[in-house]
């Protein structure tokens, strides 16, 4: 059973993050069950590398002094599973916001889905959704969006090392996907259904790894109560 030192000492903690939990939700109960449960006042616990509410999959969290690595497993590649709708663009790239445009999906071959998955592999210029916590001019890309306002937003390098199509039940297709930190799978999706001569978004994503860790070994976060409420030190 952990303690409170071992805490402030520095643990590495892996979750499941489960579905419509912010990143930030998710390390505020983690961090009010440590304070809680072993009665300590404060305690610095962080995340590496943000999740969006409709994402499932591997959150890595640091508390104490391991707060200060956790830069080392933000620059680690990730990989996720996920699904893409063909045929219908949203606002956010996901199911976020509603669909806005539709578009033909019958002129797509699954020769077509594969070749745009070979392709689309290395270093890639990618632009980031509107619909994002990366602040431009002091505010949040989500803020301009949400505002009706429109942003240039510039692309930047990302590395695809591996895109893998698992399953095309069209207009759904599965995937596999290998990548480097910064990456936007929702952009990805956009991209998809713009390679294709259509529309696309993303409609599930699951984080899988984060370097050496996987999502198999993580905690669910009703475990994690489980396990902490067992060492309370509260009567």
């Amino acid at each position: 059973m952990l303690t409170d030192q071992d805490y402030k000492d520095g643990q590495v903690l892996i979750f499941d993050k489960p579905l419509e939990w912010t990143s930030f939700q998710l390390v505020n109960k983690v961090r009010w069950l440590i304070r809680k449960n072993l009665n300590i006042k404060k305690i610095k616990v962080g995340h590496a590398g943000t999740l969006d509410p409709l994402a499932t999959g591997l959150m890595i969290i640091c508390t104490g002094k391991f707060t200060k690595r956790l830069h080392e497993f933000v620059g680690q590649e990730k990989e996720y599973t996920g699904t893409i709708v063909l045929g219908g663009t949203t606002p956010s790239y996901d199911l976020e916001t509603e669909v806005d445009q539709t578009f033909s999906t019958e002129h797509i071959t699954d020769e077509d889905i594969y070749a745009f998955a070979k392709a689309y592999q290395g270093n890639i210029m990618q632009r980031p959704p509107v619909f994002s916590a990366l602040k431009k001019e002091g505010k949040r890309l989500y803020e301009f969006a949400r505002a009706g306002e429109e942003v240039d937003i510039p692309k930047r390098e990302i590395n695809i090392s591996s895109f893998e199509i698992t399953r095309i039940a069209m207009p759904e297709v599965d995937f596999k996907v290998r990548c480097s930190k910064g990456t936007y799978i929702r952009s990805l999706a956009f991209d998809f259904g713009e390679g294709l001569k259509s529309g696309a978004h993303l409609s599930a994503l699951r984080r899988t790894k984060i370097g050496d860790y996987n999502v198999d070994d993580a905690q669910s976060l009703d475990g994690f109560i489980t396990e902490i409420t067992a060492g309370s030190t509260e009567e």
